[in-house]
């Protein structure tokens, strides 16, 4: 009985820890990465990069999600969507925390340098402080823009992919860059619009905030059309072929249905479907971009 309830205690403390590397928004950023990877081949990519590529990247992204807990916590507290989090429960201490980042992160930025290659290294290492400080410490609280500027770190996972696998940054890898670049405005500010209130009592300035709704939802149609210019790169340049035309061309069509509407006939719970679409969207069109490449192969 001992033994059940200290192992019990055990797997519910390790999972404490692994709610802290936000496993549902680090799997997006793995995906892209490991999408990343197979695009910057016409064949296989090698089963050891592709393997330890991936564990450095995702333990990483998992410490930059971990140190974003720790800067956000009383933030976090407030906010009906992230109150639940280890920190503002005490399920997990500043000093656990804090250690736990460091170790992870450390690991992962070694098997990269040690397995992979540098570039990716520098460049992972580059998206960890892009993310975790210039965004969540210093943008976030500072400008309604934040989402934007800060976009470009989280835009990376799959240019770490690419380079994991070639060493170098090609225009291909720039493109995938790109595309999350333009996914990233129209995807949070849908969910900034339906959780503005939560927002506003944090003092965050979130665009909803500080610009109001209809400014916000003008951007949102603003940046989803950016987004379906951007998405069609890929075919116009030559990296990809009909399949991915196909499937961007049906994929951006729903988006822009969101986008219209939100627009037009705004309520919160057509921001909160949109939010949602627009993680399927992105998972989707790399899908696409993969079945695509191999096709051709």
């Amino acid at each position: 009985m001992a033994t059940s309830m200290a192992w019990h205690e055990t797997a519910s403390r390790i999972n404490q820890f692994y709610r802290l590397t936000k496993p549902r928004v680090v799997s997006l950023i793995v995906f892209t990465a490991v999408i990343g990877m197979f695009l910057a081949v016409p064949g296989a990519v090698p089963l050891d990069i592709l393997i330890l590529g991936t564990i450095g990247i995702a333990l990483v992204a998992g410490a930059a999600a971990a140190l974003n807990c720790l800067v956000e916590q009383k933030m976090d507290a407030v906010m009906a969507r992230t109150k639940g989090r280890p920190l503002p429960q005490g399920k997990v201490s500043v000093p656990e925390t804090t250690f736990f980042l460091v170790i992870v992160g450390g690991l992962g930025l070694f098997i990269l340098y040690e397995w992979i290659n540098e570039l990716t290294m520098w460049l992972t290492l580059g998206t960890f402080v892009g993310y975790a400080i210039i965004y969540t410490v210093i943008l976030k609280p500072l400008t309604p823009q934040n989402i934007v500027i800060g976009g470009a770190s989280g835009a990376m996972p799959p240019v770490l992919g690419w380079t994991a696998v070639t060493g170098e940054i090609t225009a291909d890898a720039l493109l995938l860059f790109l595309i999350i670049f333009a996914w990233t405005p129209p995807h949070f500010w849908a969910l900034a619009l339906y959780r503005k209130n939560e927002y506003a009592s944090i003092g965050m300035p979130m665009l909803p905030v500080t610009h109001g709704d209809q400014f916000t939802r003008l951007h949102v149609l603003l940046y989803t059309i950016i987004l379906c210019v951007v998405t069609i790169l890929p075919y116009v340049t030559h990296m990809s072929g009909l399949i991915y035309l196909v499937s961007s061309i049906a994929l951006n069509s729903i988006f822009m249905y969101y986008a219209i509407e939100i627009y037009r006939n705004y309520s919160d719970q057509l921001a909160r479907e949109a939010f949602r679409y627009s993680i399927l969207y992105l998972a989707l069109l790399f899908v696409a971009l993969l079945v695509d490449h191999y096709f051709f192969f």
